[in-house]
């Protein structure tokens, strides 16, 4: 009787939470392995490093970044970003520290992204995938070999090479734009490797955002409420060339490199065109900023910036980052969804893999929504029961 009262009592409060709450967070953490995050990349995963990097407080600083949370720690969101989800999955307390910051407790892993990072060039105030990928190796006697090859390494990076390339390039044709996106996605393998050749077997990497729909490009280029296609494009071909490149790092025999390959485009994409399915209702402007999408300036001293009122009804925070709540809905699907959104596993079944073995699976092309994730079912043997 007493275990009946319980389930009762448990799923009426299920059903309780499900009808008057958002969507319930399961404890992830559950039955996953203490292992550590680091990340790479650029500001949508800096957790503050560009603060030791500049010679002023540069505006993420200071308030109304942090606005959700009442702390404007230097990242780009009114509150938590992606990591800091994926890290709370992973029951890494307080979320992992800037590797830049002095005397910091690196003992669950660290944040090596830096905002303005690029894969290719010379950032300024800033540093290069390879140079991140370089810190790394300077701190690496802090963790085992066998930490790090068990432990999450996170990837996301390109959005100013192509920025950049653009700016430079308006008149780029096919060609040119293909020949640059081969070499900042060749740039990208190498430095991939260089943290694979130090120990690193765990990879998840997304591909990169519809960067023509950012509201500072919508802004800087004048399409109103379209998004600017040469920037998509480049977007696209740079995805494209992803999940062959990790799959040929997977195939090598007895390599152990493991990888997941979040579809982040097309996730964007959906959140912008059918917001209201997803509680979206502002998503081609800014929550804070000056300019016709509100995209330019928020938080910098100089600009008397504009605020929205209710920022979880919008996708993007300023010109370029996603709100605490999309950049939540994002960490969700890439820690746990099915494959029509991340292959060839999620995050928390990337964790929980043996290290040292090589995938089963591998991403494929053009039939995401076609392929059906394996169930422990599958290899039941139920003759027993016929």
């Amino acid at each position: 009787m007493a275990g009946k009262f319980s389930f009762v009592s448990v799923m009426g409060a299920l059903l309780v939470l499900t009808i008057f709450h958002d969507p319930i967070i399961v404890n992830a953490g559950q039955g996953v392995p203490n292992v550590a995050l680091f990340t790479f990349g650029d500001s949508y995963y800096d957790v503050g490093n560009k603060a030791f990097l500049t010679k002023k407080l540069p505006p993420q600083t200071l308030w109304p970044y942090g606005k959700s949370r009442d702390d404007p720690n230097g990242k780009f969101s009114d509150g938590y970003i992606v990591p800091d989800f994926i890290a709370e999955f992973m029951s890494i307390p307080n979320g992992i520290p800037p590797a830049l910051k002095p005397g910091a407790n690196f003992s669950r892993g660290a944040s090596f992204a830096v905002a303005d990072a690029s894969i290719l060039g010379a950032p300024a105030e800033s540093m290069t995938l390879t140079q991140q990928v370089n810190k790394f190796r300077s701190m690496i006697s802090t963790w085992s070999d066998d930490y790090i090859e068990q432990s999450l390494f996170m990837i996301y990076i390109g959005t100013e090479d192509y920025l950049n390339f653009i700016k430079a390039n308006p008149t780029a044709d096919g060609s040119a734009q293909q020949a640059f996106v081969t070499s900042v996605t060749n740039k990208l393998k190498t430095d991939i490797n260089l943290l694979y050749s130090l120990g690193a077997s765990k990879f998840a990497v997304p591909t990169l955002a519809p960067l023509g729909c950012l509201p500072i490009v919508r802004q800087e280029y004048k399409t109103g409420n379209d998004c600017y296609e040469p920037l998509n494009n480049l977007a696209k071909q740079h995805n494209e060339k992803i999940g062959p490149m990790l799959n040929e790092f997977a195939k090598k025999p007895n390599g152990g490199f493991q990888f997941t390959v979040l579809d982040f485009y097309n996730a964007v994409l959906r959140r912008t065109i059918r917001h209201t399915a997803f509680r979206f209702y502002v998503t081609n402007t800014s929550c804070c900023g000056v300019g016709t999408h509100n995209a330019y300036g928020c938080g910098m001293a100089n600009v008397h910036s504009k605020l929205c009122e209710y920022q979880r009804s919008y996708f993007f925070f300023d010109g370029r980052h996603n709100t605490e709540k999309a950049q939540e809905e994002i960490a969700h699907i890439f820690y746990g969804a099915n494959t029509n959104v991340v292959q060839p596993m999620t995050i928390r079944e990337l964790i929980v893999y043996p290290a040292k073995e090589n995938m089963l699976e591998f991403w494929e092309p053009n039939n995401l929504s076609t392929r059906r994730r394996r169930s422990s079912r599958d290899n039941l043997d139920l003759s027993a029961y016929y």
